[in-house]
């Protein structure tokens, strides 16, 4: 495995949660960012969107506000996605947003409107593009059913294209200040694929490194050591993950609102507010990250579907946070009960308890008996009263607290901010 540096994980590990934005020209179909693919549309049909691409109703300012209320402490975009567009005013390729009716660099908006709310700054940018008159054809290219590979790859170099990559990261890296993270996206090699030969992945995590030292890279250039990052996606760890080596890693999981990452107008597995609490609290309680998407429309505006779970996350995090930021994983030996998680700060020393069901009237927390000096129900900061005692009064309710427990009583409702309700213990 080689040594290619390391980024700087630990505001990442703190902050916890990122808006990953994915934004290009297949907002206009609506129907998947990957429409060029599962449709296999020619550059000639695709072109009808690039001549048309005019987001009048762009508002980044919309955007940032609306990933700082929800607690997001970084953003990720697409600069360039597989179809090839790019969002920023670069010297390599006329496929570029400058060159639409947008007419200007909506990247540098964007950037410039994040930094404002206080957000860190990480680039998307795709190790695959399906315009390049460079680019390979292969098991996924769009025109993989329509021509053969001696005929479509005659005149292409891909040592070109990497060459190309190359020239435009380092204007991403260059360009736009500081950029806290970049996202690769991705590699599939093995028979008719592509991997770390194709892009040239050593030379290209150099240049990255030597540009912005400290960047947080993700593990998908196929080049094992080359990433700080893993990146599981669509699916949540059952637990904490491990390097290469078998260590711990850090770790960030990528998930949407709905089952797809562009804009997709007729896309109805929306997942509820509630869900979508969990799955951040799901996140943390493993010691990962959550990097939550959304896909604005054509038009440049985040939709009200996806503005109604940026909400929902803004209610929660607004009293709960506390929960989130700085915390991982329990120490081990703390288990939490049926239905809920816990995180857990170290440098306060306080442990988490959120339940996805809430118990009525009280719920057993295992090994915790001496070990809690005060418990509160985090939105509002009242106290949850706690026993330990085996000799209970109505022991015959089976309200007894087992043996090296300790039990907490809840009252029946819950007040604001408790969609996902929290309570935070002091530990001695």
């Amino acid at each position: 495995m080689g040594n290619y540096g390391k980024g700087d994980t630990a505001w990442f590990t703190h902050d916890r949660f990122g808006m990953f934005i994915h934004w290009g020209l297949y907002s206009m179909p609506a129907r998947h960012e990957w429409i060029r693919h599962t449709e296999e549309i020619s550059d000639g049909d695709y072109r009808i969107y690039f001549d048309l691409f005019d987001p009048d109703l762009f508002d980044p300012k919309a955007w940032a506000r609306a990933a700082r209320e929800a607690g997001m402490k970084y953003f990720v975009i697409t600069t360039k996605h597989h179809e090839g567009f790019c969002l920023w005013d670069t010297k390599y390729t006329d496929y570029k947003v400058t060159n639409t009716p947008a007419g200007r660099d909506l990247l540098r908006e964007v950037v410039d409107a994040f930094r404002a709310e206080g957000i860190r700054v990480g680039f998307y940018y795709s190790l695959i593009d399906w315009h390049h008159p460079d680019f390979t054809l292969d098991k996924i290219h769009p025109m993989r059913n329509k021509i053969s590979a001696g005929e479509f790859n005659k005149g292409r170099d891909m040592k070109r294209y990497a060459k190309y990559m190359r020239d435009q990261v380092t204007e991403l890296l260059t360009n736009y200040g500081k950029i806290d993270v970049l996202w690769f996206d991705f590699s599939y090699p093995g028979e008719n694929g592509k991997g770390h030969l194709d892009w040239e992945s050593e030379e290209l995590i150099r240049l990255v490194r030597k540009l912005q030292p400290g960047i947080i890279v993700d593990n998908r250039l196929d080049l094992p050591g080359s990433g700080d990052i893993l990146t599981p996606e669509q699916f949540t760890p059952d637990h904490g993950m491990v390097d290469e080596e078998g260590k711990p890693a850090v770790w960030e999981g990528c998930q949407t609102f709905s089952g797809s990452w562009g804009y997709f107008r007729d896309e109805t597995s929306w997942k509820s507010v509630k869900m979508c609490i969990e799955m951040l609290v799901n996140h943390v309680s493993r010691g990962g990250n959550l990097l939550m998407n959304v896909g604005p429309t054509s038009r440049g505006y985040i939709d009200a579907r996806a503005m109604e779970r940026l909400a929902g996350y803004a209610d929660w995090m607004k009293y709960n946070s506390r929960s989130i930021y700085g915390c991982g994983a329990a120490p081990a030996g703390f288990p939490a009960p049926p239905d809920c998680r816990y995180t857990y700060n170290p440098e306060t020393n306080r442990l988490y308890l959120h339940c996805f069901a809430w118990p009525f009237k009280h719920v057993h927390l295992p090994n915790l008996a001496g070990k809690v000096k005060y418990a509160q129900l985090l939105a509002d900061g009242s106290e949850i009263r706690r026993r330990e005692a085996v000799n209970e009064v109505h022991s015959n309710l089976n309200s007894t607290t087992p043996d090296n427990a300790l039990t907490l009583e809840l009252p029946v409702l819950l007040p604001q901010g408790t969609e996902v309700p929290v309570i935070e213990l002091f530990l001695k």
